[in-house]
């Protein structure tokens, strides 16, 4: 029966530590992207509240555009952004992965003349 106990403790404080290590990215993030010739800095502002992440993206066009959808799991990140442009109006599909100060972020075009157009990957760094 000690045993059982023991392993039952055990088991639950590698899950409590396993959260308590889960990443806080809350905060102010920057990237470079480029697009064919043309590269441009992006702003990226989170907050995270457990699983539920917030925030905003700035482009080279200077207003913050509202992430959707966001979420954070383990090491893992998801969020889009609806982007409205005089071509129409599309949403990037994030997906990307936490290491430390760094999240590398894919996205994938939907909707618009890119639609299912995958971009390259960028490389987030945390501001200091």
């Amino acid at each position: 029966m000690q045993t059982r106990n023991f392993l039952t403790c055990a088991a639950l404080l590698a899950i409590l530590a396993g959260a308590m290590l889960a990443a806080d990215i809350s905060g102010n993030w920057t990237a470079t992207m480029s697009m064919g010739d043309n590269q441009f800095n992006l702003s990226y502002s989170f907050k995270q509240d457990g699983e539920k992440l917030t925030g905003t993206v700035t482009g080279p066009q200077g207003d913050p555009l509202t992430l959707n959808d966001g979420k954070v799991q383990g090491d893992k990140i998801s969020f889009n952004v609806k982007v409205e442009t005089p071509n129409g109006t599309f949403t990037v599909m994030n997906e990307g992965t936490i290491k430390g100060e760094e999240i590398t972020l894919v996205g994938k075009m939907q909707g618009g003349p890119g639609d299912g157009n995958g971009m390259p990957p960028i490389t987030l760094k945390r501001a200091k």
